[in-house]
């Protein structure tokens, strides 16, 4: 742990668990720290990072929290919740991080290494995903570190993350939007703040919104019946078939555990260098959403 904050201190980076997924982390305010993330994911500087902070405390001394805000950070927080809110002060969180917008992407995570971690350094950390850009994030320690463990200074090993996706994006500069699903669902945003718009006005304030994004190496076909030939399977529910190509995400039906598993399962049939992942059909309502967003985004079919 000290090794960690010394080496953001230093302007140095670290792979950082959260309760979503493993995140590269610097100093938010540190513009060369920053590059170093770009660099070491191969990031297009025009996709924004979010800025990871302790408690809600520390996150009114970087953004301006409305009422809708501080309702949604009270009801979510520490949790998997990103705001995209008015940037109160530049110089906490650097141009760069924020892609050269006016507006700052934030959030509490939920995860007790992280929190220790935020809580010492006492500053906001800028912590993407871990893995190089348009890849699958990173759900454990060991896919961290294959993906840009030779850019860190420390690591630190949380276990495998419980909710394996991405942390909900919601705007909040003018007409409340969902800018990126995920665990948070827009059922529960909705019954806080009311009805959420689409993400049009404000997509691009929002990371993690490229056409092709968390994808693997081989190509990926959705909503299939089973595997072709040569294909890898990620199955859901029972009733699927059995074989060294296939994963099944939830043998239950449960969105939750398919999210817990999602990447993972991706990583791990990308190893086996099939000629493409088909992916069984997933409900799209809830948790739902947010799973099926990421594997739109990973077959390219998304902008």
């Amino acid at each position: 742990m000290n090794a960690a904050v010394e080496a953001l201190a230093a302007g140095r980076l670290v792979i950082l668990p959260t309760e979503t997924v493993y995140g590269l982390a610097a100093d938010a305010g540190d513009p060369r720290a920053v590059a170093a993330i770009y660099e070491a994911k191969g990031r297009p500087s025009f996709n924004p990072l979010i800025a990871h902070v302790a408690d809600l405390a520390a996150a009114e001394k970087i953004a301006r929290f409305d009422a809708r805000a501080r309702a949604l950070a009270e009801r979510f927080w520490p949790g998997p919740l990103t705001l995209v809110l008015p940037i109160a002060d530049p110089a906490a969180v650097c141009d760069l991080a924020r892609a050269g917008l006016d507006t700052v992407a934030v959030r509490a995570p939920g995860h007790p290494v992280a929190h220790a971690v935020l809580a010492a350094f006492g500053g906001p950390v800028a912590a993407p995903s871990a893995n190089r850009s348009g890849r699958p994030s990173p759900t454990t320690l060991a896919d961290a570190r294959e993906e840009t463990g030779e850019a860190a200074a420390a690591f630190l090993d949380g276990g495998p993350c419980a909710v394996g996706l991405e942390s909900t994006v919601v705007a909040l500069v003018d007409q409340p939007r969902l800018l990126r699903p995920g665990a948070v669902t827009r059922e529960e945003i909705e019954a806080v703040i009311g009805p959420l718009a689409e993400a049009e006005a404000d997509a691009k304030r929002s990371p993690g919104r490229l056409a092709r994004h968390y994808s693997p190496n081989a190509p990926v076909r959705l909503n299939a019946d089973g595997p072709g030939p040569g294909e890898a399977f990620l199955a859901f529910g029972s009733g699927a078939p059995e074989g060294p190509l296939v994963w099944n995400l939830s043998p239950a039906g449960d969105p939750a555990e398919a999210a817990a598993n999602l990447f993972a399962f991706l990583r791990a049939a990308d190893r086996a260098s099939p000629a493409a992942i088909a992916v069984a059909p997933i409900p799209d309502t809830g948790l739902g959403e947010a799973i099926n967003d990421r594997l739109r985004r990973a077959a390219g079919f998304v902008g």
